[in-house]
C-alpha cells in the first residue's frame, strides 16, 4: 500500500514515540517525510531507520513553540520537496503536578508547546495544504475527554487542541483541507516512561487511564494517523479518534 506516493508529510515529534512511528509508517507507504524534533540524536535515529527501509526523509531541529523556528522549518520543507500534503503534529510534553502546587511557569510551558505550538504549525502549513487539498492530524489525548489526575496543565492543553482542531475542520472543509485529532491512551513512549510524579500522587487513580487490553507501543497509533492523513480519510474531518484499548469505553 503506497497511499503517500508523491506526497510530502511534515511530522513533528519525529525523534521518538508516536511521531517516529508515524514517520516510519508514512515513509513505508511512499511518502517523503520532513521530520521535526528538539532532539538531534532522536532525529538522526529516525532518519537512519527510514533509510534502512528505503524511504525518503529529511530532518530539522525545531522547537514548535518558537514561531521563527517553525516558519523556517516549514519553508525549508517546501523548498526541499516543492509542496506539502499533510501535517502530523505529534510533538508535545507531559507532566504531572499537584494542582495546588502547579507553578505558573510550568503551566505556561505545557500550553506553549502542546497548544500554542500546535496552532503555530497549523497556521504556517495551511497555505500549502490549501494548495494541495491536504490534511492535518493533531495529537490530542484521552486527557482531553476524561479527567487526568494531577494533569490539569496537560489536560487543558489537549482539550484546547481538540477544540481548535474542530474549529479548523469547519473553517476549511469547503476549501478541501481536513483536520482531525488522535486521542492516544495508555501508549508506552519515552514521554510516559520518564514521568516525574508529584509528591501527593494517588496511584489508585492511575487505573482511570489504564487500557483494558494493556499498554501498547506507539506503532499502534501509526496506522490510524496514516489513515487520517491519507485520502482513505477523505470524508473524515473534525473527528477525535480514540486509540486507548477501551479505556474510556
Amino acid at each position: 500500500m503506497q497511499r503517500f506516493s508523491d506526497k510530502v508529510v511534515l511530522v513533528t515529534g519525529a525523534g521518538s514515540g508516536i511521531g517516529r512511528a508515524a514517520a516510519l509508517r508514512i515513509a513505508a507507504e511512499g511518502g517523503s517525510v520532513y521530520c521535526l524534533d528538539v532532539n538531534q540524536a532522536g532525529l538522526d535515529e529516525t532518519l537512519a531507520l527510514i533509510a534502512a527501509e528505503g524511504g525518503a526523509a529529511a530532518a530539522q531541529l525545531c522547537d514548535i513553540s518558537d514561531e521563527a523556528q517553525v516558519r523556517a522549518a516549514v519553508a525549508a520543507c517546501v523548498a526541499r520537496y516543492g509542496s506539502l500534503y499533510a501535517l502530523v503534529n505529534m510533538a508535545g510534553i507531559l507532566r504531572f503536578d499537584d494542582t495546588d502546587a502547579l507553578e505558573t511557569s510550568a503551566w505556561q510551558r505545557v500550553i506553549d508547546v502542546n497548544l500554542t505550538g500546535t496552532m503555530i504549525l497549523c497556521r504556517e502549513v495551511l497555505p500549502h495544504l490549501l494548495a494541495s487539498r491536504g490534511s492535518i492530524v493533531n495529537a490530542a489525548s484521552t486527557a482531553a475527554l476524561s479527567g487526568l489526575p494531577c494533569g490539569a496543565a496537560y489536560s487543558a492543553s489537549k482539550g484546547g487542541v481538540l477544540a481548535m482542531t474542530r474549529s479548523i475542520a469547519v473553517e476549511y472543509a469547503k476549501r478541501g483541507v481536513r483536520a482531525n485529532c488522535v486521542c492516544p491512551g495508555d501508549i508506552n513512549t519515552g514521554m510516559t516512561v520518564d514521568i516525574k510524579w508529584p509528591p501527593n500522587m494517588d496511584f489508585e487513580l492511575i487505573g482511570r487511564i489504564s487500557s483494558l487490553s494493556g499498554a501498547k507501543g506507539p506503532e499502534v497509533m501509526a496506522g490510524v494517523i496514516a489513515m487520517l492523513a491519507s485520502e482513505d480519510g477523505i470524508h473524515v474531518t473534525g473527528e477525535d479518534i480514540r486509540v486507548d484499548g477501551g479505556t474510556l469505553s
